[in-house]
C-alpha cells in the first residue's frame, strides 16, 4: 500500500507538469497573439498611406469633356466602352484578351473561343482556365469591347476593331 506522501508527491509532479505544460501552450498563444496584432498595425499603416497611384492623368476622350481614369491594376473594375477610351485602361489579363483578339487571326470578322483565347494567352486548356478566361471575356462584351457573335464566340466589337 502506497504511503499518504507517495500519493501526495505523484499527483504534486502530475499538476506540475501540467503547469509547465500549459504555461508552453500559453507561451505559443501569446507568439500568435502578437503576430496577429503586429500584422493589424502593418495592414492599417498601409491602408492609411495613400496609393502610388493616386496621381491620375485625365483622358481625352473624342467629343467629351476630359475624365480621370485611374491606372488599370489587377482586379479593377471593367469600365464601359466609350468611343475613344484605349483598351489601356483595363486590368492587364482583360489587356491580354483584347491583345489576343486584335492579333493575327482575331479580326472582328472572325471570333474566337475561350479554348482558343486559352491557347494564345498560354494557358493549359483544362476547364479551369478556360472557365476564367470566359468570365473575363463576358464581362468585356457586357461592358461593350468585346462582342459577342454566338455563344462563347468572341471578337473585337464593331468600333472596337482597330484593337486600341
Amino acid at each position: 500500500m502506497p504511503s499518504v506522501m507517495g500519493l501526495l508527491e505523484k499527483r504534486e509532479r502530475a499538476a506540475r507538469q501540467r503547469v509547465e505544460a500549459l504555461q508552453a501552450e500559453l507561451r505559443e498563444a501569446e507568439a500568435l497573439w502578437e503576430r496577429f496584432v503586429i500584422a493589424r498595425e502593418t495592414v492599417s499603416e498601409v491602408l492609411a498611406e495613400p496609393r502610388c497611384g493616386d496621381d491620375v492623368q485625365p483622358i481625352a476622350v473624342a467629343g467629351e469633356e476630359s475624365m480621370r481614369v485611374t491606372a488599370a491594376v489587377p482586379g479593377s473594375v471593367v469600365p464601359h466602352w466609350k468611343e475613344g477610351l484605349a483598351s489601356s485602361v483595363l486590368a492587364p489579363d482583360y489587356q491580354r484578351i483584347m491583345n489576343a483578339l486584335a492579333g493575327g487571326s482575331g479580326t472582328h470578322e472572325e471570333a474566337m473561343d475561350c479554348r482558343q483565347l486559352a491557347a494564345i494567352l498560354g494557358l493549359e486548356p483544362v476547364p479551369a482556365k478556360v472557365e476564367g478566361v470566359r468570365s473575363k471575356a463576358k464581362r468585356l462584351a457586357a461592358r461593350g469591347w468585346l462582342a459577342e457573335e454566338r455563344p462563347g464566340l468572341f471578337s473585337l466589337s464593331a468600333g472596337r476593331a482597330d484593337g486600341s
